[in-house]
Order: C-alpha cells, then structure tokens, then sequence
C-alpha cells in the first residue's frame, strides 16, 4: 500500500496535518505586517525573499481566538493551486510537530460535526498511533480571493507610499 507524506502541526489543542508537497518550507515566526481591510483572520503579510506573502491565522479563521505567539509558534509556508494559478501563503502555527506517512486505509472520512472545523476543509481524519489528526484540505481552507485581495492591499499601499 501507498502512503502520502503529511506534516503535522499545532493550533491550540487540535493537531492538523497538510500533504508534505504542498509546504515549502517552515520559517521561524517573524513580524507580520498588519493590512487594513481584510479579514480579521488573515494576520497580515511577510516579504519572504522579496515575494509579498499573505499569513492566515486558521484558528481565527475556524472560529477560535487569535493565536497566541510562543517561542514555538512558526509560520508553514504553503503552495495553493486554483484554477491552474499557484498562490503562496502562510499558515501561522503553534508548534510544527513531525512529518508522518499516511496510508489511504489510516484515512476516515472528516465526521460531520465535533471538529470545530467546517467539514469541507477537510480532507479527513488520519488515525495515528492512539490519536487523530484533521488532514486539511489546503486549497479549501486558504481562499484565492482573500489572499489575492490581501497582496492587492498591500500594492495600493506601496502606490500611495510613494
């Protein structure tokens, strides 16, 4: 049987997971510079290398608090594909816990209810060891729209700036 990579990490007490060759790398947490404008969820945007990228807090944007910020808390670099475009964005995390292998038949369905987590981001729930892990349906969860608007923000700003 296959198995499919998944990094694993932390938002609050819940434990997700994205598929490994969606993330491109795990930065230390740094200064997220504040837009106006966008949804309260997205934190903000960070100038990775050059390239303006927008950071979402996922437990603001799945009902819970803002995170709090912790020596462990880490930003997950993701790549997101709509409609053929490839969009990168941040995930802000409290912790990054491990990378797993994840067979098909480890894989329930996402249950209806209980996960505080709308059941279309999610791709289903990975049992491993003695626990569960939500398995997020990462082109779902990050909106194309809201990240988009966000990058838009910011080059308005930089016009006005100038």
């Amino acid at each position: 049987m296959s198995k499919e990579q998944y990094l694993t990490f932390f938002i609050g007490r819940e434990e997700y997971a994205v598929n490994i060759l969606r993330v491109r790398e795990i930065i230390e947490y740094t200064d997220v510079t504040r837009v106006p404008g966008v949804p309260a969820h997205i934190r903000g945007v960070i100038n990775l290398r050059g390239s303006v990228v927008p950071v979402v807090d996922l437990g603001a944007k799945f009902g819970s608090e803002h995170a709090v910020l912790s020596r462990t808390s880490c930003i997950v670099i993701v790549e997101i594909r709509i409609d053929g475009q490839l969009l990168v964005a941040g995930v802000l995390a409290d912790s990054v816990s491990q990378v797993i292998d994840v067979g098909a038949e480890e894989i329930e369905p996402p249950p209806p209810f209980g996960t505080g987590v709308r059941v279309d981001f999610l791709t289903g729930m990975g049992k491993i060891d003695s626990r569960l892990v939500l398995i997020l349906a990462i082109d779902r969860v990050l909106s194309p729209v809201e990240l988009q608007e966000t990058i838009e923000a910011v080059d308005e700003l930089a016009a006005v700036e100038v």
